[in-house]
This record gives C-alpha cells, sequence and structure tokens, in this order.
C-alpha cells in the first residue's frame, strides 16, 4: 500500500504555466491503488471517446497546439539538513545563481530529501547510525522550490522517506500548498498541461514506494499508460551506482552496497520502447554521458545540483552539475537541446560556471567514450544534438 497522500484533487491553483492532474493506476501493476493510508482509489476512467491510438500506443493528434515546448530538468537537489545544517538567511537566495539557467515552460528536479518536521522516525535511528545519512529541510522551503522557477519535483529516489511515512507525507503536502507538481509515488502518473500539449512524468527507483527500474514488465504497463493519457512523457529515474569513479555507463545491473540499481541502458531503453519521450537521470551523484535511442534523448545522470549545508561532496568531479534543457514538438519529435553548466560552491550551492564550464565539458567527453554512434554530441555552446 502506497503511503503517499491523495494527490491534486485540491481545489488550488496549479503551478504557474501548467496546468495539472495526478493519476494513480488501479491496475495490475503490482500496487493497490490506495492513498493516504486508507483512502479510496484515485483513478482516472478512460474517455468514452479517447482517440486512436498510433504505433506507439499514445493518442494521434490531428495537430499539435505549438510548434515545441521547452522542459529543463536538473539532478540531485538537498537544500539543507534540519536544524543544524541549514543554508544562509534560512534559504532564502538560495537559487539565485542559477534561476536564469532553469527558465523553461516546465522546469523539473529531483528532490532528494523530505520538507518536514522531525517525525520521530528516521531510517538512520536515534542517534544516527555511523555512515547513515538522513537529510530533512522545513516544509517552507518548498517557497524556495517555487521561487526558483521549479514547477514538478522527482520523490522516486533514496532519501524521500528519511523520514517515514509520515515524512513523505509531509513533503507532498508542503510542495502541493506550494503550487508545485510531484510524482515519484507508485503507479504515480502526474499529467501537466503546458501550452496546450499534456506531458506525462512518471518517477522510477528501486525502492519500495516507487515505481520499480527494475521490474521492466511493470515499467512497460506504466509508460504504456501514461503514453495514452498525454501526448509527451517523460521519465525521471533515480538510477546506477554512487561515486567519483562511477562517471561511465556500461551495460548491466549496477550494484551498490548491496543494492541493485539497475540496469541504466537496459531500462531507458525499455521505457522509450513503451512509449517515452525523454528519460531524466540522476543518482549516482556525478554527471554521466547522453545518448539518442530511436530519436529520443537519454540523459544517464545530471549529478548534484543543489548540496545545501555542505550535505552532498564538493570533492572533484562530484561537485559539478548542470541544467538539462529539450525542447521537443507536441508529437515527441526531438528539436533541440542545451547543457547548461553549474557547480557546487563551498556552501554546497549550486552555482553557475559560465567561465570553466566543467560540466559541459565532462557530458561530452563521456558521452563519446560510453556510446559512440549514438552518442549525443554536446557543442562548445552546450547545444545537445544526434551523432550525424
Amino acid at each position: 500500500m502506497n503511503p503517499h497522500p491523495r494527490t491534486r484533487q485540491k481545489n488550488r491553483p496549479p503551478a504557474a504555466g501548467i496546468i495539472a492532474t495526478s493519476v494513480l493506476l488501479v491496475t495490475a501493476l503490482g500496487g493497490c491503488g490506495l492513498v493516504g493510508g486508507g483512502s479510496d482509489p484515485v483513478w482516472n476512467p478512460p474517455a468514452a471517446s479517447a482517440p486512436a491510438a498510433g504505433v506507439s500506443g499514445k493518442p494521434v493528434r490531428e495537430s499539435a497546439p505549438v510548434d515545441a515546448i521547452s522542459l529543463s530538468a536538473t539532478g540531485d537537489i538537498i537544500m539543507g539538513d534540519a536544524p543544524g545544517k541549514l543554508p544562509a538567511n534560512d534559504g532564502a537566495g538560495f537559487f539565485d545563481s542559477v534561476t536564469e539557467a532553469l527558465e523553461s515552460d516546465l522546469v523539473m528536479g529531483n528532490l532528494e530529501q523530505p520538507l518536514t518536521g522531525d517525525t520521530g522516525t528516521s531510517k538512520c535511528g536515534s542517534p544516527k547510525r555511523p555512515n547513515c545519512f538522513a537529510f530533512r529541510s522545513p516544509p517552507a522551503y518548498a517557497e524556495h522550490l517555487k521561487e526558483a522557477g521549479f514547477q514538478l519535483l522527482n520523490t522516486a529516489n533514496n532519501h524521500s522517506k528519511d523520514y517515514g511515512a509520515q515524512g513523505y507525507r509531509n513533503t507532498v503536502e508542503a510542495l502541493e500548498a506550494a503550487g508545485l507538481e510531484h510524482t515519484g509515488a507508485e503507479d504515480q502518473i502526474t499529467v501537466v498541461d503546458v501550452k496546450g500539449v499534456k506531458v506525462a512524468v512518471v518517477g522510477f527507483s528501486p525502492y519500495a514506494g516507487a515505481n520499480n527500474l527494475n521490474d521492466l514488465g511493470a515499467a512497460t504497463s506504466v509508460i504504456s499508460e501514461a503514453a495514452k493519457k498525454a501526448d509527451l512523457v517523460v521519465v525521471q529515474v533515480h538510477m546506477g551506482a554512487e561515486g567519483s569513479d562511477r562517471t561511465h555507463v556500461k551495460p548491466g545491473n549496477e550494484l551498490f552496497f548491496g543494492e541493485n540499481r539497475g540496469d541504466p541502458i537496459k531500462f531507458s531503453h525499455t521505457v522509450i520502447d513503451a512509449g517515452a519521450d525523454l528519460v531524466v537521470g540522476h543518482g549516482p551523484h556525478v554527471l554521466r554521458g547522453m545518448e539518442f535511442y530511436k530519436g529520443k534523448l537519454i540523459a544517464y545522470s545530471l549529478g548534484n545540483f543543489a548540496g545545501g549545508g555542505r550535505t552532498l561532496s564538493r570533492n572533484g568531479d562530484l561537485k559539478y552539475a548542470g541544467v538539462l534543457h529539450v525542447s521537443l514538438t507536441g508529437t515527441g519529435e526531438y528539436v533541440d537541446g542545451k547543457f547548461v553548466s553549474t557547480y557546487l560552491n563551498d556552501a554546497g550551492v549550486p552555482t553557475r560556471d559560465k567561465t570553466n564550464e566543467r560540466g559541459r565539458k565532462m557530458v561530452a567527453e563521456l558521452s563519446e567514450a560510453d556510446f559512440g554512434d549514438t552518442a549525443a554530441v554536446i557543442g562548445t555552446d552546450g547545444s545537445i544534438k544526434p551523432s550525424a
């Protein structure tokens, strides 16, 4: 049973520029679809006159309302660790250096911490176990995300339940109170309307309560369902082993301290085969390369975007990250993309890397080294193009 509360049922305004609904699938995908620990199942019945499906299973649009929409995404976001490791000025201005770099029609990020008070339940126990990390920031910090321009946050990761099911529910409530959308619970499909284009965003990880990236059959089912409900499908996925020596992507499953953190290549190809138009990866805490598969972009890891309170390492390659920008037509064709370099400053605050652009250089080198003919070509201006 999923611990997340009912989503998008309140009469409140959506995030700026988008209209959204979340759908909890009551299907044979493995989750019971109940919310709030005992609420009625939440689901959207199929439309009585649904449009015919194309080859990918997506409804066939007669015409797109706009030529293209722009999407942006980041890697891991930790704003601080209450009570003693919060950023200066209680987080005010935390994202100022990167706010302009985030701007797009739909701004997404991976929120790798709960927004909650102390629930009395921590995965690390009390006192904390050695080498165990549980992070939290105050619920009011959702406003910092909103002020930075974020509109949708992924919660499918290994820290979203650091303070238990109650901490996760508090996170969802904080995001919704700030007018922010979220995705990441098991069987959850969040659909946002962006300039008349319906975009479904689905989160995956190898952890309980989220869509399981290691269950490729279930992944295919949920993405196929998302493709029926929207014009475009974006996958947010927390995958791959961690560490400064984990920048390369290789075929096969990646293990980290006994955890099976998925086969990034096989998973990404599988969800694209099922109807996804973009795959946004995070989790290894380092940047990784990008490739095109069947014309769709896969960004295997966008690195450490924010580590306030010095929660994330700022050593070596671990400090470099970036903002991914992608433009897609209303029918899913890739138009263009760009990678904007960032890094963590000494306080773990996300900072534009305008001078050295080390993130861009890393992604360009890793893409070429790992993917050859399918590699994304990253230009000196940050542009992202398929290989010729």
